[in-house]
C-alpha cells in the first residue's frame, strides 16, 4: 500500500508530529487492515499503531496480518486478545478449536514457530499517560495501574519456563468474580477472562460469558463492565475492541473499536491526538460464509 511504504509528501505536510492509530479487531482481514492504513496516510517511520487484540481468526488471511505487524516492530503496540490466545492454545494442543477457526495456515507456517513466540510476548494490557489498551475490558475493582500490574503477572508466567502448563489451566469462566487472595491459575484465570472476555460483569464484578450480544440483551443483573457505577478505571480512557455487537462507542473514557468488519461492519482507526475517525467497509471476500 501506498503509505505504508511511505506516505506521499502532501500527507507529511498534514502530519508534522506523531500520530498514534488505535484500530479495532482485525481478525485476518488483512484487505480491510491495508485498506484503512492507507486511509489513514499511516507512515510506520513517523506514526505508531495501537492494535486492541484479536489479530487473527475467523478472517482469510491472519498468517499475513501476523507477519506484517511484526516486521512493523516499534511503530505497532498490540495488546493479546482472546482469538490470539486461543491461537496460542491450539499450537500447543489445547483447547477447543471453534467451528470457524482459520489458524491452520498459521500453523503451517514455516515461520510458525517465530511468529508464535512473537505473539506470546506481547502485551495484555497497555497503559500510556491517560490511556489503557485492553482486549475486553477491566473489572470494576481495578485502577489502569493496577490492571497494568495484574497484567505482569500473566505476561511474567506466558513468557516463562511453564508457559504450556498455563495454556493447560488458562481457559474456563470460574472463579467469575476477583478476590485480592486469589492465588496460582484462578488467579491468572480471572486476569485473563476480564481482559480478554468480559462483556457483561454485575456491579460487584461478577462477569457472564454467556451474552455475546448487543447491550440490550444483557442477562439479568448485568449491565456492561464500563457502565458499572464508581468503576475504578473511570479516570482513564480505556481503548477496547472485542465487542462487535457494541459497534464503535466513543465516550469522554471509553473508546470501543470493534465495528465488526469480519462480520460485515466496518473496520475503525482513531487519531488519538485529536480523534479523528477512519473507517473502511469489510471486503466481500473477508466475511465467513454463512
Amino acid at each position: 500500500m501506498r503509505s505504508v511504504l511511505g506516505t506521499t509528501s502532501l500527507n507529511r505536510k498534514r502530519k508534522q508530529n506523531l500520530a498514534t492509530y488505535a484500530i479495532g479487531d482485525i481478525q485476518g482481514c488483512f484487505e480491510s487492515f491495508m485498506r484503512l492504513l492507507d486511509h489513514c496516510a499511516f507512515d510506520p517511520g513517523h506514526d505508531r499503531l495501537w492494535l486492541v487484540g484479536d489479530l487473527v481468526n475467523r478472517g482469510p488471511r491472519s498468517l499475513e496480518t501476523l507477519r506484517f505487524i511484526r516486521n512493523l516492530g516499534p511503530a505497532a503496540i498490540t495488546v493479546l486478545g482472546n482469538h490470539d490466545l486461543s491461537l496460542l492454545m491450539t499450537a500447543e494442543g489445547f483447547g477447543k478449536r471453534g467451528k470457524g477457526d482459520t489458524f491452520d495456515e498459521i500453523l503451517a507456517a514455516p515461520d510458525r514457530d517465530e511468529l508464535l513466540e512473537w505473539l506470546r510476548h506481547q502485551p495484555l494490557c497497555h497503559v500510556e499517560k491517560t490511556y489503557c489498551m485492553v482486549h475486553a475490558g477491566l473489572l470494576p475493582q481495578w485502577t489502569a495501574e493496577q490492571a497494568r500490574a495484574l497484567a505482569a503477572e500473566v505476561e511474567t508466567v506466558l513468557t516463562g519456563p511453564n508457559w504450556r502448563e498455563f495454556m493447560s489451566h488458562m481457559w474456563g469462566s470460574e472463579p467469575a468474580s476477583w478476590r485480592d487472595d486469589l492465588q496460582g491459575w484462578p488467579r491468572l484465570r480471572v486476569i485473563v477472562n476480564a481482559m480478554t472476555r468480559m462483556r457483561f460483569c454485575s456491579t460487584e464484578g461478577v462477569m457472564d460469558f454467556r451474552v455475546k450480544g448487543e447491550v440490550a440483551k444483557a442477562p439479568a443483573g448485568y449491565i456492561p463492565w464500563f457502565q458499572v457505577p464508581g468503576r475504578c478505571s473511570a479516570d482513564s480512557v480505556l481503548i477496547t475492541g472485542h465487542w462487535s455487537a457494541l459497534g464503535l462507542k466513543v465516550m469522554t473514557n471509553l473508546l470501543a473499536l470493534d465495528s465488526g468488519c469480519l462480520w460485515g461492519g466496518s473496520l475503525t482507526s482513531i487519531r488519538l491526538e485529536d480523534r479523528a475517525i477512519f473507517q473502511v467497509d469489510c471486503s466481500q471476500n473477508e466475511i465467513p460464509a454463512a
